[in-house]
């Protein structure tokens, strides 16, 4: 098993603090509606399409602006390996979240990058839908 997946598609899009007014037209721009919308701390995200958007305060999504991107991975704990023997430095060790586990991780390039591993049901849900 590769440590990423090929399903690795959604990416990160900061939108202001109402999710409401953002998710009509990425519906109409992907022709999808969101495959996942949930709370998690002070923010509500979205995944629809190829994209992540976070929606809440600026304070507040400001926390998350340091990742370029979030790639899904079929096994964070490889990943995590593969991370290291690259010589990247994980900058959020492993946590669980409301979709799985995720952490976010700087590259020796300098690029910072969250990693999820989602759950068997949410891959189902947004995967193999």
């Amino acid at each position: 098993m590769s440590p990423a997946s090929d399903s690795a598609r959604v990416t990160s899009l900061a939108s202001g603090d109402d999710l409401d007014r953002v998710l009509p037209l990425l519906a109409e721009l992907t022709g999808a509606e969101p495959d996942l919308r949930l709370a998690f701390h002070s923010v509500e995200l979205a995944a629809i399409g190829d994209f992540l958007v976070i929606a809440g305060p600026a304070e507040e999504r400001a926390k998350y602006a340091h990742a370029s991107a979030t790639v899904v991975v079929e096994d964070l704990d490889a990943l995590a390996l593969t991370l290291e023997a690259a010589d990247a430095t994980v900058t959020t060790p492993t946590t669980s979240g409301p979709t799985g586990r995720f952490l976010y991780a700087r590259h020796a390039d300098g690029a910072e990058v969250e990693y999820v591993e989602w759950t068997p049901e949410v891959i189902r849900r947004v995967i193999h839908r």
